[in-house]
Parts: C-alpha cells; sequence; structure tokens
C-alpha cells in the first residue's frame, strides 16, 4: 500500500467533492417537487442536462469536434446518459435510501468492467469487496419496499420493483462511465463533460418519448408528454440545471486535485446526504436490515479506496 500526497489546495478540493455529493444526495427533492408539478424526471433531465450542454457547448465550441469524433467518448454519452435515466427516474418512484444504497454497487460493477475494458487483475481483498457489496445488495433487496412515515403509518411506494431495477442498472453505467472515464482520460474536459450532459439528454429523451406515446413495454411506465411551459416548473428546472453544471464542475475540480482514494470516501457521503434528507423531508425510515446492507455496501467502497492508498 503506498502513501498519496494531497495536493496544495486539497481543503478547496474536498470541499468541492462534498459539494458535488450534496447536490446529488439533495436532487431527489427537486425531482419529486417538478413531478409533482407534472414534469416526470425523464423530461426534467432532457431539460436540465439540455441546457448544460448547450452552456458546455458554447463555452468550448471545438467540443463538439471532440465527441463527433470519438468512440470512445460515444459510449461515456450512453454510460451517462443511462446512469441519469436510472437514477433521477429511480429517486423518484422509490425509497430514496434505497435506490442511491443500491446504486452504489460500484464495487462489483467496476471489478466487472475493469476486467474486461482495462485488463485489471482481481486479487483476494477485490474478491472481499465483492462479496461484502453482494451481501449488502441482498440485505437491501431483501428488506421491505415500503417504508414507514415518522408518525408510523405505511407509506407507499409508487414503483418499487422499477425503483430497484433502475438504481441497480443506474449503477451499473455509473461504474462504467468511471471506467470508460479513465479509458478516455487523454481527451480534454471539454469533450468529456460535453459528452456526459448529452447522453444525459438523449437517452432521457428517448425513454421519455417512447413512455409518453405508449410505445411497447413502455405503455407501463406512467410517463406523460410535458405540460405547457410555466414558471412554476421550468424556473426550478433551470435552477436545478445551473446546480448540476456548478457540481460537475466541481466533481472534475476535485477529482483533479485530490488522490484516487480520498475521492473515494468523498463522494459515498452522497448516501448520507440522501438518507438524512429523505428521513427528515419524505418521513423515510430506515429498516435493519437496510441498515446492514448499507453498511456492507459502503463498507466495501471505502475498503476499495484504503486498500489503493
Amino acid at each position: 500500500m503506498s502513501s498519496s500526497r494531497l495536493l496544495p489546495g486539497s481543503g478547496l478540493a474536498v470541499l468541492a467533492l462534498l459539494f458535488n455529493a450534496l447536490t446529488w444526495g439533495l436532487s431527489w427533492w427537486p425531482f419529486r417537487e417538478l413531478q409533482a408539478a407534472g414534469l416526470h424526471s425523464l423530461w426534467s433531465t432532457v431539460l436540465i442536462y439540455g441546457a448544460a450542454a448547450l452552456v458546455v457547448g458554447l463555452w468550448r465550441p471545438r467540443a463538439w469536434g471532440q465527441l463527433a469524433r470519438s468512440p470512445a467518448l460515444w459510449l461515456i454519452m450512453l454510460a451517462s446518459g443511462c446512469t441519469n435515466l436510472g437514477f433521477n427516474w429511480g429517486v423518484t418512484v422509490g425509497d430514496v435510501a434505497r435506490v442511491v444504497l443500491l446504486f452504489y454497487l460500484t464495487p462489483l460493477w467496476t471489478l466487472l468492467l475493469a476486467r474486461w475494458l482495462l485488463g485489471e487483475h482481481a486479487d483476494a481483498a477485490v474478491w472481499l469487496r465483492v462479496a461484502m457489496a453482494l451481501g449488502g445488495a441482498v440485505l437491501v433487496l431483501t428488506s421491505s419496499h415500503a417504508a414507514e412515515s415518522a408518525d408510523g403509518a405505511a407509506r407507499a411506494v409508487s414503483m418499487p420493483l422499477l425503483a430497484d431495477v433502475l438504481a441497480i442498472g443506474g449503477g451499473f453505467f455509473f461504474a462504467l462511465n468511471n471506467v470508460m472515464l479513465r479509458r478516455a482520460a487523454h481527451h480534454p474536459d471539454e469533450g468529456r463533460a460535453l459528452a456526459m450532459f448529452v447522453g444525459g439528454t438523449l437517452v432521457s429523451l428517448l425513454v421519455a418519448t417512447l413512455g409518453a406515446a405508449d410505445v411497447g413495454v413502455m405503455a407501463l411506465s406512467r410517463i406523460d408528454w410535458p405540460p405547457m411551459p410555466a414558471a412554476s416548473w421550468v424556473l426550478p428546472a433551470l435552477g436545478l440545471a445551473v446546480a448540476f453544471l456548478f457540481a460537475n464542475l466541481a466533481l472534475q475540480y476535485g477529482a483533479t486535485r485530490l488522490p484516487a482514494n480520498v475521492t473515494s470516501v468523498v463522494m459515498p457521503s452522497e448516501i448520507l446526504f440522501a438518507a438524512v434528507s429523505a428521513a427528515w423531508w419524505a418521513g423515510e425510515v430506515m429498516t435493519p436490515m437496510l441498515l446492514v446492507g448499507g453498511a456492507l455496501i459502503l463498507g466495501a467502497t471505502l475498503l476499495a479506496a484504503w486498500q489503493h492508498a
């Protein structure tokens, strides 16, 4: 195990990563509020990421050429799009803490993808982390779908099975996105950022359109066409777009100034922000089985960071 030295300005870099984690950890609330106003989370994602892609594209026009010429960026675009679709949709139809925990099964997916795409070797410690993550996932998945509100009344989850699938799938594509970002590290930052924002726009646009048009199995998705523009949802959606844009910039600032193991420790704080805010604002209660499963998943992530320190 080799030690990692922090770069100058590491305190600000940690704060930048915490801002990114806080933004994502609290994002479930504005997505639910926008959905209550008639705008499905996928249409919100289209608007938010489309606005961010436009800003990046106007700020760094050469990024469009980088995206057009690089198949690696196309895969990042697809992975980022599926990541955002899974997370943003999942937190609006399922228990927030449960969705975020299943989303963070990254040690398992990263191992499989790194072996396939990067040819990385897996030792006994890696398989231990995988076992922890799988054990945690089993406990989370076998815990009750229905959480209790603060007053003890059952709080129904609208589409629990869909939420689980979206969370697991989103986490897989999140791991793929991270692995591909490492593989495409030689590409400029603006090209990778544009790929992520364009992917977040196009994938959600495609799925939302199929759902609203009742095409095939997507007819079961309960996605409506977006309502007419109104200040009640347009302004909050644009505000969320600004927050995500700054969160992405904060992530890139922090991740490039801190050792990878430090970044891996800071980023899961999103789980804490999401769980506490959901308990406070939405009355969600984490069951003992969910807590133990979450501890195993989070432990696998932190163990990976420690073993790479």
